[in-house]
């Protein structure tokens, strides 16, 4: 039981790793006249500012992670529901998502990850 629990519990894991591996300053909504993303071709090494801090995105998985554990104590969460349909859908949102959140990754030619300069 309580996959409706484990199915939000991944979607909002999900929506912490969109955070994480997005830039502070979004260029598409920024129009490239503030901050600029770090890029290879540059003199100056600029280091990936993130969305959301990694201390935060550890902090807010246990949190998330503890208030399911906790939901599964009560048996009012525990709603019957055809897990497999679950389970795809939210395999179909994660594909969708990360090719999304890729493809921004390459059309902005930045990397969530300080690698230092190359």
């Amino acid at each position: 039981g309580f996959y409706i629990v484990s199915y939000g519990l991944g979607i909002y894991v999900l929506n912490l790793l969109i955070g994480f591996l997005s830039p502070q300053v979004d260029p598409e909504i920024e129009g490239m006249d503030g901050a600029s993303l770090p890029t290879k071709g540059s003199d100056e090494f600029r280091p990936f500012v993130r969305r959301l801090p990694e201390f935060k995105f550890w902090y807010s998985i246990t949190k998330a992670f503890c208030i399911a554990f906790v939901m599964t104590f009560f048996s009012v969460f525990d709603v019957p529901v055809f897990w497999p349909i679950l389970l795809c859908y939210w395999v179909v949102l994660f594909v969708l998502t990360m090719k999304r959140q890729i493809m921004h990754m390459i059309k902005y030619k930045y990397l969530p990850f300080s690698i230092g300069k190359q």
